[in-house]
Parts: structure tokens; C-alpha cells; sequence
């Protein structure tokens, strides 16, 4: 049987950019689509107050970016840490990309900044921890498309750097078989990140524009990051049915 994943989506995208790229639910479901394990995808829009209903079950749960600081105060915020420290404390599996690796780390102990390192922006190079055996195929170091402006600067005690850079040391964690955070965006494509560089031009300054501008030559590991993730959910679902 496939993966049931919930996708918590924690962003509505601009107006512009609804009709060509939809929300982030819709590009995690395309990039898994390009992964071999077989798993079907639910998204509820979390920031409108939308979250599954009662009683439904998944094999994991996945928070996505959003423009929101994950350190913010807003209600749907707050509402949704409860809901992610229920899941965890049940022994549900959580994965978390950008917003969603900052929230699940401040959530377990560790601690979400704004970074002093400033913005992130375009393809970034991260060097890699010794493979787990769900991180297969296999890495000597991982690109990912990137863009944030806060950071981890302190990990929960039970967590495991997997990917870091100097830039943002705590690129990548997991904790034990039950959490897999990236700081990257896999499900990021060339064209939507020179899009938000195109929108964020005058706040980034044009030094930083250009680097991540340039940077977009380049590949990135997005489609085995998320073959990653589906592996780690079907390794705790392999142990959990022994």
C-alpha cells in the first residue's frame, strides 16, 4: 500500500502566482511524484484554520515554508505547534522544510532566529553527515534551492545534524526515526526561486540578487531529498509493523 501523507501547508502563495504554481501542497505533491516509492498526498491549508479531520490517520506529517517567522505569535502559529507537539507526542512522524524544520526544532527544545548570516537565497551547497540507511541513494555533499532569512541556532538535545554549511551550520536534522527537517526547499523549481529573487530584488540588495541570480546555473538534489523523506517514513513504518 502507498504512504499516506499529510502536507500542512503554511503559506498562501501571491496572487500572481497562484495560477502557474498553485501553493506549496501542489509542488511537494509534483516533486514526490518524481520519487519511486509509491504515496498519496492530502494537503490542508493550515495558516485558513484547515486541518484534517478527527481520527484521520497518516503515516507522516509534513509542515512546508511559509513567509511566517517560525518564533511568531499569530494564532494559526500557536495553533499549529499544539497540534505538531500532539502528533509527536503520540509517536506520529514529522517532517519539516524551511518554516517547518525552524517550528519543529523550536517546538523540540532547540531554538529559531532570526540569522545574523542575513538572507539565503538560490542554490546553496550543504556537506553531509555519514548516510543512514534511509538516506540512500547515497551523498558526498547536497545542493538545495534556498530562501530564508531565519535560522536553528540551536538544536533539540535528541537531534542529529545531517547537512550543514558555514552559513547555516543546522541545515538538516533528524531525531531518532521520527523527525526529518531540511532547511532547503526540494520542492523548489529554477523558475519559481529566480521569481521570488525577481520580487525580493530591493530588500535583498543587489549583491545578494546577483549571487543567487547566478547560482541558478546550477542543479540541485531536490528529487533525492525527497526520496529521503519517503524512505525515512517507510523505514518507520517497516519497524513499526515487526
Amino acid at each position: 500500500m502507498p504512504l499516506r501523507i499529510c502536507i500542512l501547508e503554511t503559506d498562501v502563495l501571491r496572487p500572481e502566482l497562484v495560477d502557474q504554481y498553485h501553493g506549496y501542497g501542489r509542488m511537494f505533491e509534483l516533486l514526490f511524484a518524481q520519487q519511486p516509492i509509491a504515496a498519496e498526498f492530502t494537503v490542508y491549508n493550515v495558516m485558513q484554520g484547515i486541518y484534517p479531520p478527527e481520527g484521520e490517520r497518516f503515516d507522516a506529517y509534513l509542515v512546508t515554508g511559509s513567509k511566517a517567522d517560525s518564533f511568531g505569535t499569530d494564532p494559526w502559529i500557536e495553533t499549529l505547534r499544539t497540534y505538531l507537539l500532539e502528533r509527536y507526542q503520540r509517536g506520529d512522524k514529522l517532517l519539516g522544510i524551511c518554516f517547518g524544520h525552524q517550528l519543529l526544532a523550536l517546538l523540540l527544545g532547540g531554538k529559531s532566529e532570526r540569522a545574523t548570516q542575513g538572507w539565503g537565497v538560490g542554490i546553496h551547497n550543504y556537506t553531509l553527515a555519514p548516510a543512514t540507511p534511509w538516506m540512500s541513494p547515497a551523498m558526498d555533499k547536497l545542493t538545495l534551492l534556498i530562501s530564508h532569512q531565519d535560522q536553528v541556532t540551536a538544536l533539540p538535545a535528541n537531534a542529529t545534524v545531517i547537512a550543514s554549511s558555514e552559513f547555516c551550520p543546522f541545515a538538516a536534522y533528524h531525531i531518532n526515526d521520527q523527525v526529518l527537517c531540511f532547511q532547503g526547499h526540494p520542492e523548489f523549481i529554477h523558475d519559481y526561486s529566480r521569481t521570488l529573487l525577481d520580487i525580493r530584488q530591493q530588500c535583498l540588495g543587489e549583491h545578494i540578487y546577483q549571487q543567487g541570480i547566478a547560482s541558478l546555473d546550477y542543479e540541485h538534489n531536490g528529487t533525492t531529498v525527497a526520496e529521503w523523506m519517503m524512505r525515512f517514513v517507510a523505514h518507520k513504518a517497516d519497524k513499526a509493523a515487526v
